[in-house]
């Protein structure tokens, strides 16, 4: 007898603990899930030796730097509506020295999936007429600044060169390693000439695991992208002897490769960019104001002056970028 009671006094114990211990599961809650702001800022810049856009230097291949500002409204967290404006410094052949971009879109994610829509506007301010052709293209004429100012290599600008894009974009997120973007850009007036654009590219990035540099923080990426931008026909102001009404722009294909380092906000990119354009058809494109003579004719060019704005070039580029939710809490 003496046994079981021993027995019944120990299972009392044992079920009493048990229930002790539910209880006080039990009793602890859970802390309430923080509230979710929709609201965020990104915001950066950065130096580099030379501004490179779809393999055309936009700075002389000199150095340029840039600065944005993208406030964010994130309606789930897989839908994001985004506004931004960013500057770079240029050097253009009608004098214009900075860039200001304006634009804004859409993010959604679906997945591995996640696509950017937008529109993208590209201001040019403090722009000054190059003697071109007399006459714009509602046949008034262009003025006395235009007559007075000009390249001495013959090329030739207009004051204003501003244009929008329409643009999408596709990224497909592999692993946490791999991922591939393409990139499709439309304007119906590329730099105001009056020949439309078109820009498609694919870009491939692999991201070293996290660990390669120990526990030091520093993080590596190389990519690379490949694009085509198609154009076509300018309106008279460009116009030359064989083609007064405009020049059909030579279509091109742009390619660059390179390695990035990232550390905490940082990020210093290392690129070889090129394209197959002539130097005369370069020089039809740009304008550029430095490009000589080096008997480079091509239909669209006939002074025979070429430019080197499109050939190979080295890019290093030192950046930082923030967000408010992430960083500056």
């Amino acid at each position: 007898m003496k046994k079981l009671a021993l027995l019944a006094t120990a299972l009392a114990m044992i079920s009493g603990s048990a229930m002790a211990a539910d209880m006080a599961v039990k009793a602890v809650k859970a802390p309430p899930p923080a509230p979710f702001d929709p609201w965020d800022v990104a915001f950066g810049g950065g130096i580099m030796n030379d501004y490179i856009f779809r393999g055309v230097t936009q700075s002389n291949h000199k150095p340029s730097v840039t600065a944005y500002f993208e406030p964010r409204y994130n309606v789930t967290k897989d839908l994001q509506l985004y506004v931004g404006v960013s500057g770079e410094s240029i050097s253009f052949a009608n004098r214009a020295a900075a860039e200001i971009d304006v634009y804004g879109g859409i993010r959604p994610t679906f997945g591995a999936f996640a696509f950017d829509i937008g529109v993208w506007g590209y201001l040019y301010p403090g722009g000054t007429c190059q003697f071109g052709a007399p006459f714009d293209t509602a046949g008034k004429p262009l003025g006395a600044e235009c007559a007075t100012n000009f390249l001495v290599n013959g090329n030739v600008m207009k004051k204003d060169v501003s244009f929008f894009e329409v643009y999408g974009k596709a990224t497909y997120t592999v692993n946490d390693n791999w991922a591939f973007t393409l990139n499709e850009y439309y304007t119906p007036s590329f730099l105001n000439s009056g020949a439309w654009g078109n820009y498609t590219s694919i870009i491939g990035k692999w991201t070293a695991p996290s660990t390669t540099f120990g526990s030091s923080g520093v993080g590596m990426y190389v990519s690379g992208e490949f694009g085509r931008q198609w154009l076509g026909t300018t309106d008279s102001f460009y116009g030359v002897p064989a083609f007064p009404n405009g020049i059909k722009y030579a279509d091109y294909n742009t390619w660059n490769v390179g390695i990035g380092f990232t550390y905490k906000v940082f990020t210093l990119d290392l690129r070889y960019s090129d394209t197959n354009l002539s130097k005369a058809n370069c020089n039809a494109f740009t304008s550029d104001y430095t490009a000589r003579f080096s008997s480079s004719f091509s239909p669209i060019n006939p002074t025979g002056v070429g430019s080197n704005w499109c050939g190979a070039a080295g890019i290093a580029k030192l950046s930082a970028d923030l967000t408010a939710m992430t960083n500056l809490k």
